[in-house]
Formats: structure tokens, sequence, C-alpha cells
């Protein structure tokens, strides 16, 4: 398995009433590990405009170590789409001695100008 693009510590400010990790919290640090990823093959400002096909298979509790991969699946002429996967590594087990896959998801990021308009990819 490749290298993570982010690692963070849930903490129990992110938290819901039953102590599991908010659903948004899990999204927005995909986000960030695929903008981590897009950003390695766009040289633009690069925004967010679709995320897609968000699964979330296991909770994530506090404490726990939440581990982001992210891989590009398509290049498009304005736009590049990654595919995030993020497992845990559970606070009660020695790190990385045990990954439980907790959700997965594709996000579309389109790269813009000093305008804030789409610019094509390859416009260096």
């Amino acid at each position: 398995m490749q290298e993570p693009a982010i690692k963070v510590i849930a903490m129990p400010s992110d938290t819901n009433p039953d102590g599991n990790m908010f659903g948004g919290w899990i999204v927005s640090m995909m986000d960030l590990a695929g903008a981590v990823e897009a950003r390695k093959l766009v040289h633009h400002n690069l925004v967010t405009v679709a995320i897609d096909n968000i699964v979330f298979h296991n909770p994530v509790f506090v404490g726990d170590c939440l581990v982001c991969h992210a891989n590009v699946e398509k290049m498009g002429r304005t736009s590049i789409t990654v595919k995030v996967d993020v497992y845990v590594e559970r606070k009660n087990r020695k790190a990385g001695q045990h990954k439980e896959k907790v959700t997965e998801g594709r996000f579309v990021f389109v790269a813009i100008g000093e305008d804030r308009k789409p610019v094509p990819i390859n416009a260096g």
C-alpha cells in the first residue's frame, strides 16, 4: 500500500453525542487528502466541485488515527478525480499493526485561474 496522503488523530471536539466522529469531519479529512494528491499534478489553485460515492463502512472513535490514501483516477481538461480510501489504526493497537477500512469516496477538483474560472490543467 502506498504512503498515506494524510494521517490525523481523531479528537473529542469532532464527535457526535454518542462519541463517534462526525461524518462531516471524516469527509473534510478526505477532501484534504484528495487535494494533497491532486496538487502533486496540478499547479493551479484547485476547488472541490463534486464528492461522489461516499460509503461509510465502520465508525471512527476518539483516539483512532485516521489514515487517508489517495489515488488519481482521471484527469480531464480542467478537472482531476481522486479516489480516497480511509483506514483507521485503532488506539488500542500498535501503529500500523492493523488498519481497518472505514470509508471511501471520489473527489473531483477543478483548476481555477485568478479570475476564479476553470483553466486547462496543462496550462502550467
